[in-house]
């Protein structure tokens, strides 16, 4: 540039008189047009109009007043009336295009940047090889643009100023930029340095600083910018598809709530070996500046370091992020973390735990220190956290998987039992890891999945298939409580050596070969019938005294009245007896008496005069009659028999009307005990006819009969 050389108030010297000298000549041009000869008259007789006109002609400032006042020929040049419009366009013209031609005058707006091109140098300056801009007034591109106002002295055959309009990048956008020149990025770095140039507005001390050409580390953020294009390319949102970008690259980095940021950097110094991360590196602000990133020693490569929920003005050519959803320890869980980078330290778990390392957090190796439920920022990319339950596990050897999947590989045992036979088993196994030992666990077999698969399932897979060897299938199905309690004590022994605890050991379902548990079917199903026929026995037993006790429900009542007759009977039949037995006695006593009178009777009378005496009594006593009511002689006349019928006859008619009182009264005295018959004399009577069977006289016959019969004595009694 003409004036970069010079000092400010030289600068506005030189633009004062290029002005006034523009000035002068435009007047001294415009008013030599307007003028034409006038005669010649003597000085004095010039009006003062004239006067002024002709000193405005002659402005030299050697012409005297005196001189003016001489008597001498002067030629006037006098002013037409109508000549005074074209003077004032012809200025307007001159002042407005001669100095853009004649001065060099450039006008920048506002919102507009100068950027300036030197077509050639006087002094026949160039620009060194592999320069592109001019930091000394070489020609070519110049490194200062001009900034909004009117500039002096760039003629249009010298110079060619491109107007061009602010670099704008939007808020929540950022710009990346190309350095056209500079010194060359030095072949560890892809970048080119950040250099102090005011946001790349000052290309000078952009190069004079040690600028770097090609891609730069230095972003350019949200604002208004004028930069010199011709050094640098600025890339927006708006223009990225032209530079093989998308718009999104340009953009603030946002990283979403529960989520962590991956960062791998592009530049820097190689990851040492034996390492798969860079280091954290302090004081770069997240990566957002790449500078202090790399003059710190940063790596290029999967950083330790994780970007946070936010918005990051990130550089995409320095770095990449990779969103991860943040680690979350469920509720019943810790995390065994394994760390793949930091220092290698010692083993902090102690002399006993010889399966393992644990190390201190921040170190390389499995972490002391367990994670517990929460979401926690971590780098995946360098970290592992394994998940180890806290909860009871169950594990199935069974085709039944649980919701944790542990057992999905596992089924159910086969052994063989001592008798031969082989049959499947299933097991299942209840565990607990404490959330102190999760570390030692991890860090013994690697994972959870691992302790299930090389430790849990050989080692119970193998007590079963040993313990069964020992009973038959038949013992091992009769005894199986007996085998969980072993194997539980068996089993908890052997995990304890694993920093695993055994909760307890229960055996499911044991499926004996089906030839066996047919003839065991076939059994259980006979002795079953057979206790099914003392049921139906029983119950057939039951139904008949149910129908006997309700056959005796139904007649209780006629039971009843026959047992109260029953013992009804037996008291009448008790009463008759007593008063039977009372007057047997009351009648041998009297018989007795009766006999004794009899005795005495016959030693007074004897034996026929004392019969005789108590016969007439009887008979007396008892209304005997001796003599016949009608008697029937046989003397030989033939009408003895029908005036014996006669007789007969009206005794019967007199005995219905009751003329003879009836029937004689029959006196019966009280049986006594039986006695041998004594012959007693007895009457001849005539026997009746069998029509008088009725009558008085036969009924006092068969008295008499049986009065002899009832007497107690006999001949004996007598002697």
């Amino acid at each position: 540039m003409l004036y970069s050389l010079l000092s400010k108030s030289q600068v506005k010297v030189r633009i004062l008189k290029h002005l006034a000298a523009a000035v002068s000549a435009s007047l001294a041009l415009s008013a030599i047009s307007t003028l034409k000869p006038s005669p010649v008259t003597a000085a004095g007789d010039i009006p003062p109009a004239q006067t002024s006109t002709q000193l405005a002609a002659k402005p030299d400032s050697s012409l005297q007043l005196g001189q003016l006042r001489s008597t001498v020929p002067v030629q006037t040049m006098q002013l037409e009336p109508g000549g005074f419009i074209p003077i004032a366009i012809g200025s307007m013209i001159i002042i407005l295009v001669l100095p853009l031609f004649f001065g060099g005058l450039v006008v920048i707006g506002d919102r507009e940047v100068g950027i300036v091109s030197k077509n050639f140098s006087f002094g026949g300056k160039s620009l060194p090889p592999g320069d592109l801009i001019a930091l000394n007034g070489e020609a070519g591109y110049q490194a200062d643009t001009l900034p909004p106002g009117w500039h002096w002295g760039y003629w249009p055959l010298q110079y060619n100023v491109r107007k061009e309009s602010l670099t704008v990048v939007p808020q929540g956008e950022i710009a990346l930029i190309i350095a056209a020149g500079g010194a060359s990025i030095p072949p560890q770095r892809i970048l080119g340095k950040i250099t102090e140039c005011d946001n790349f507005q000052d290309a000078r001390k952009f190069l004079l600083g040690g600028g770097e050409k090609g891609r730069q580390l230095g972003i350019v953020t949200g604002g208004s910018y004028r930069i010199n294009t011709a050094l640098f390319t600025v890339i927006t949102a708006a223009n990225a598809t032209k530079h093989g970008m998308t718009a999104e690259q340009l953009k603030l980095y946002t990283i979403a709530p529960d989520r962590v940021g991956i960062v791998t950097t592009f530049d820097g110094v190689p990851i040492q070996d034996g390492e798969i991360a860079g280091p954290i590196i302090p004081n770069h602000d997240n990566f957002q500046n790449a500078q202090k990133f790399i003059a710190a020693g940063g790596r290029r490569g999967l950083q330790e370091q994780v970007l946070l929920s936010g918005s990051w003005n990130l550089n995409p050519w320095f770095v990449g992020v990779d969103q991860v959803a943040m680690t979350e320890i469920p509720i019943g869980y810790v995390g065994a973390v394994i760390s793949y980078v930091g220092k290698t330290s010692e083993d902090v778990s102690g002399a006993a735990f010889t399966h393992g390392n644990l190390v201190n957090v921040g170190n390389k190796g499995v972490w002391v220190t367990p994670l517990y439920p929460g979401k926690h920022p971590l780098n995946t990319r360098i970290l592992k956290v394994e998940l180890v339950p806290t909860t009871n596990i169950v594990l199935n050897w069974s085709g039944k998987t649980e919701r944790h999947s542990y057992d999905s590989k596992l089924s159910s045992l086969t052994v063989r039992s001592q008798d031969g036979f082989a049959f499947d088993l299933e097991v299942a196994q209840i565990i607990h890891v404490g959330a102190l030992d999760a570390p030692k666990v991890i860090s013994r077999v690697g994972s959870m999945q691992n302790l299930v698969d090389h430790v849990l399932q050989p080692t119970i897979g193998n007590y079963f298939r040993n313990s069964a060897q020992a009973y038959s299938v038949l013992d091992f199905l009769s005894a199986r409580s007996g085998r969980q309690a072993e194997a539980a004590e068996y089993i908890k022994a052997a995990l304890r050596t694993y920093d695993v605890q055994a909760i307890d050991t229960l055996i499911g379902d044991i499926l004996p070969p089906a030839e066996l548990m047919q003839t065991q079917t076939d059994r259980k199903i006979a002795e079953e019938q057979c206790k099914t026929y003392e049921v139906q026995q029983v119950a057939q037993t039951q139904r008949q005294q149910l129908v006997r006790e309700t056959a005796l429900a139904e007649i209780q009542q006629e039971m009843v009245k026959s047992e109260q007759g029953v013992k009804i009977s037996e008291l009448k039949a008790n009463s008759q007896v007593k008063q039977a037995q009372g007057e047997a006695e009351s009648i041998r006593v009297k018989g007795n008496a009766q006999a004794e009178a009899y005795r005495a009777g016959v030693v007074a009378l004897g034996g026929s005069g004392y019969t005789a005496l108590q016969l007439m009594q009887i008979i007396g006593d008892r209304n005997v009659r001796v003599v016949p009511d009608v008697a029937v002689s046989g003397n030989g006349s033939s009408g003895g028999l029908v005036d014996g019928l006669l007789g007969m006859m009206m005794w019967n008619q007199t005995s219905k009307n009751g003329d003879n009182g009836g029937e004689l009264p029959v006196v019966k005295l009280p049986k006594s005990e039986p006695a041998a018959k004594l012959p007693v004399a007895k009457v001849n009577s005539v026997k009746p006819p069998e029509s008088r069977a009725n009558s008085p006289v036969a009924n006092s016959e068969a008295d008499i009969d049986s009065l002899f019969g009832e007497l107690p004595f006999d001949d004996r009694s007598f002697s």
